[in-house]
């Protein structure tokens, strides 16, 4: 059964630091990079942060060098360290395979608000 359960968001000041993590149904995240997205309002999902099973990672513009991605092979887990948070970061985020489209099945994301 595919799985994908996001969790950690909340509301964080900007500056602030948040640590979003995802368990994955082992179909999706074994042979699959996984990522992090993210939809803010009225905007499109984007593709913020990629890790791939040999480990190489790739990242947006908007979050090189604020935002980590890592993951958990035995756990079958994502993360998500976020640093340097500003408010134009809130969004709903969602972990996935990379790539994924619309058809591919989604979790119900994670809500980070930054605001003071």
């Amino acid at each position: 059964q595919v799985q994908l359960v996001e969790s950690g968001g909340g509301l964080v000041q900007p500056g602030g630091s948040l640590r979003l993590s995802c368990a994955a149904s082992r179909s999706i995240f074994v042979m699959n990079a996984m990522g992090w997205y993210r939809q803010a309002p009225g905007k499109e999902r984007e593709l913020v942060a990629t890790l791939t099973s040999d480990g190489r990672t790739g990242y947006a513009d908007s979050v090189k060098g604020r935002f980590t991605i890592s993951r958990d092979n035995v756990e079958n887990r994502v993360y998500l360290q976020m640093n340097s948070l500003k408010r134009e970061d809130t969004a709903i985020y969602y972990c996935n395979m990379v790539p994924a489209t619309q058809r591919d099945y989604w979790g119900q994301g994670t809500q980070v608000t930054v605001s003071s």
